[in-house]
């Protein structure tokens, strides 16, 4: 008795969904919709941004500039191939590098940051 009347109750739902399905359907994506721009808009397309800068970094890297890799070593960059970095340590080593490792690039003529700000 109890299956027969949850049998009348779920047949009485799908009439009642049958009229309203377009609006129904659009309801239930809706939610989704919105769960996969919000990703898009905070997860996706900064990462993407991030990795478009570092490349273009990494293709205008030159001799002669100091960087820092993601093992927090700095040196000046001796030498250049397509995938390897050969960095002078200017402390009397020099060590070869993967390119993709070079995290930031400071360039001779950039100042070195100053320590206090001045308050006037």
């Amino acid at each position: 008795m109890l299956s027969n009347v949850m049998f009348q109750a779920a047949g009485a739902g799908a009439a009642g969904a049958a009229g309203g399905g377009a609006t129904a359907l659009i309801m239930n994506l809706l939610p989704m919709v919105g769960i996969i721009a919000i990703f898009y808009f905070l997860l996706i397309r900064p990462q993407n941004k991030r990795q478009k800068a570092h490349r273009e970094m990494l293709a205008a890297l030159k001799k002669g500039d100091t960087v820092i890799t993601s093992g927090g070593i700095i040196g000046r960059v001796f030498k250049l191939s397509d995938d390897e970095v050969v960095l002078d340590t200017l402390e009397g080593g020099k060590l070869r590098i993967v390119r993709a490792m070079v995290m930031d690039v400071k360039t001779k003529g950039e100042p070195a940051p100053a320590n206090d700000a001045k308050e006037g």
